[in-house]
């Protein structure tokens, strides 16, 4: 075992359980936070990433979790687990440059008989059972599937010099989100035929080039993730209005 990566045995125990694993992904830069580890960053005194971990240690269809961060972070990231309780927590290991050589580090430490996978942003703390779920049960029909919700906002497609070129049907746009969820082995699949996969955000990119289907469930608007400065004070305020009601 490498100093720089962990396989936590006192998570699982070896003991078989039922549900899906989820890959969560937080090995970022966080180039956009302003020297801000959005990771580490804290909402009423709770990490970011915590608050991602508990809501899948939370949901009866998740197995086991396998967490993906950058290899400064491990050990930092182990305490962290330790501390709120994360038993589903199996593995800790070091990401890549890009989010999908992430994925596929994490693809590596799935149990030989998982059959199907969810994949999630660690700054999407938000995230619920109820998503959560969906996704999960999804995968019974399909071999990619990620929740997302109605564009609310006119949306425009431009060129380089800031002119509108077009204006796309707003009922068909959708803004996806995370957990997106796939069939492991159409997954390893696509990697195959793709080759090169750095290129492609998010995971549905790569079902689709591949000619795989993708399809979306109801996701939820609260379901932010943190990116900017700013999305730290709104995420403040989501917590702050239910500790009002």
């Amino acid at each position: 075992m490498e100093l720089t990566e962990l396989k936590l045995e006192y998570a699982v125990c070896g003991e078989e359980k039922s549900g899906i694993p989820v890959i969560v992904v937080a090995a970022g830069a966080s180039s956009r936070m302003g020297g801000i580890n959005k990771q580490t960053a804290l909402l009423s005194g709770v990490p970011v990433l915590a608050r991602t971990l508990m809501a899948f240690e939370r949901s009866e269809v998740i197995s086991s979790i396998i967490l993906t961060v950058k290899p400064e972070d491990v050990f930092s990231m182990q305490l962290m687990a330790e501390k709120y309780g994360i038993d589903k927590l199996t593995d800790i290991v070091c990401g890549g440059k890009t989010r999908q050589e992430s994925v596929l580090k994490g693809f590596e430490r799935l149990d030989k008989s998982a059959q199907s996978v969810l994949i999630h942003d660690g700054a999407r703390p938000f995230i619920d059972g109820t998503v959560i779920r969906a996704v999960a049960e999804g995968l019974r029909s399909h071999s990619a599937v990620t929740c997302a919700v109605p564009v609310k906002d006119t949306v425009k497609v431009v060129d380089k010099d800031g002119k509108i070129i077009s204006t796309p049907d707003r009922s068909t746009l959708a803004a996806v989100q995370t957990p997106q969820g796939v069939r492991v082995s159409d997954y390893l699949n696509a990697v195959e035929k793709l080759g090169d996969v750095s290129g492609f955000t998010d995971d549905m990119s790569v079902m689709e080039a591949a000619g795989y289907g993708a399809y979306t469930v109801a996701g939820s608007y609260r379901n932010i993730k943190i990116t900017t400065p700013e999305d730290l004070r709104l995420a403040e305020y989501l917590l702050n209005g239910e500790a009002e009601e």
